[in-house]
């Protein structure tokens, strides 16, 4: 539904030649990318899951991006980024396996970005409310223990603490309270364990020469997640998810509470406030108000 709302308001537009010298070209691109944040906003309101099995395409399919900018002159810089998402639906049982790549070079051609992440996900559903699940992250960091990289205004105090290595697999039951056309909710709760690899910076006293080491550290942590959908007509429907982590380390909640209206074929709003919690930092609350419109005729 959130995404029918966007869809049809987003327009193309072609650039005129002379664009690029004229400086045209980047106002466009900065437009785009607006109008790709609402289509973001929009989107997380979906969830893919709300109504259980038999919703979701079954098969297996996935997608692949790649994006490369390299150049030369007065800057010599290149950025790459390569995601592919594969999933596999059968019946019961659905799964997704993800991929992100980025590498980076600053304007004088040294490797600034050199970042991994591979996320899974997963759910078999044992009846139409009782269903299992399993989360899976690992992010990798390249230059997190690099010297060298260190950008002109850092130091090598600033690569203290940085994750070379952030892994995290949970696992647990769900339950669907309520599933019917206008009301969706479900509840999970799970145990998962997280793996880190940081770097650490020794400063001697004496000689106040530095040296790096790493610092491993794994723990258990629990999450209890809510997922609340519900549709008053056509135009309008309300979502709030939850989501609460504990472990050792901290406690993390975060709350997300949407409203979104299809107010005609051509107009959609998305209001949503956001919480976020963290219990190891000086002020432990943020709060977020996002306002999200689109319009085209």
């Amino acid at each position: 539904m959130a995404g029918s709302f966007a869809g049809a308001a987003f327009a193309q537009t072609e650039i005129a030649a002379g664009a690029n010298a004229t400086g045209i070209t980047a106002v466009n691109e900065r437009m785009t990318d607006v109008e790709d944040a609402v289509r973001d906003d929009f989107n997380r309101s979906e969830d893919a899951y709300r109504f259980g099995p038999g919703t979701n395409r079954d098969g297996l399919f996935g997608s692949v991006a790649l994006t490369y900018s390299g150049s030369t002159g007065n800057q010599e810089n290149q950025d790459f980024a390569l995601s592919g998402r594969l999933s596999y639906n059968q019946g019961r049982f659905a799964q997704t396996v993800g991929l992100l790549l980025e590498y980076g070079e600053d304007s004088n051609g040294d490797t600034d970005t050199e970042k991994t992440y591979v996320i899974y996900d997963a759910q078999y559903y044992i009846n139409d409310q009782f269903y299992a699940f399993a989360l899976g992250r690992l992010s990798t960091d390249g230059l997190a223990d690099d010297i060298d990289a260190l950008a002109d205004d850092e130091t090598i105090a600033d690569l203290d603490g940085r994750l070379q290595r952030d892994a995290y697999l949970g696992f647990g039951p769900g339950y669907r309270v309520i599933n019917n056309e206008t009301t969706a909710w479900r509840v999970q709760a799970g145990v998962g364990i997280r793996y880190t690899k940081a770097t650490e910076v020794n400063i001697d006293p004496v000689s106040a020469v530095a040296t790096l080491d790493d610092n491993s550290n794994t723990e258990v942590g629990y999450i209890v997640s809510s997922r609340f959908f519900h549709r008053f007509n056509d135009n309008i429907f309300l979502t709030n998810d939850t989501d609460y982590l504990t472990s050792d380390a901290n406690d993390v909640i975060t709350n997300e509470l949407g409203l979104n209206f299809k107010m005609t074929e051509a107009f959609a709003t998305r209001i949503s406030y956001t919480t976020e919690y963290i219990s190891d930092r000086s002020i432990r609350t943020d709060n977020t108000l996002g306002v999200s419109l689109v319009y085209g005729f």
